[in-house]
């Protein structure tokens, strides 16, 4: 089976989230975090775990992108239920069992959407329309064979309309600089 694990190809998940994830943590979409919380109430790092983050189950902290690996049955219930256990404690889920099942569905979504070859490179871009959170994935893979993995390197790019609108578009030196400068 496969799974998703945050992955770090420069350091700019660190000043652009808030609480970024280390590399290699289990990921899933996390979307749900977002879920009693409007879109314009989100501002800095917390629009852009929003807008393009995927959740480490470990830290609880955002990545960019994941990377498409190998995985166990033992490494599947293993981020279920340390996941379920956050739910719980994190978010207020009512009991392990109720939390058991929402890690199960969310798991099981990031193994669809692991669904590609190995170390191919999964981002999302998360939007609320009409009320509902939207999100979007994409997948990049090295152009030509595999090689070391690094930040822009990545030319394919699968998914909806990969252009950036100037409404898609971080300030990654304000996000760095933090609020007021």
């Amino acid at each position: 089976m496969k799974l998703l694990r945050t992955i770090r190809l420069d350091p700019s998940d660190t000043f652009v989230f808030e609480a970024a994830a280390s590399p290699g943590e289990w990921a899933v979409a996390g979307g749900f975090v977002f879920f009693a919380t409007q879109e314009e109430d989100l501002v800095g790092k917390a629009r852009a775990a929003f807008r393009a983050g995927l959740l480490g189950i470990d830290s609880l902290g955002w990545s960019t992108l994941a990377q498409v690996v190998e995985a166990s049955e033992s490494d599947r219930d293993a981020a279920v239920a340390l996941l379920a256990q956050r739910l719980v404690e994190r978010f207020g889920a009512p009991d392990l069992t109720m939390a058991r099942a929402a890690a199960e569905e969310e798991v099981a979504f990031a193994a669809s959407l692991a669904d590609h070859p190995l170390g191919t490179l999964i981002a999302v871009h998360r939007t609320r329309q009409d009320g509902a959170i939207r999100e979007t994935f994409r997948t990049l893979r090295p152009r030509e064979g595999e090689k070391p993995l690094r930040a822009f390197a990545f030319m394919e790019v699968e998914g909806e309309d990969a252009s950036d609108t100037p409404d898609d578009r971080v300030d990654l030196v304000g996000l760095a600089q933090g609020p007021g400068k």
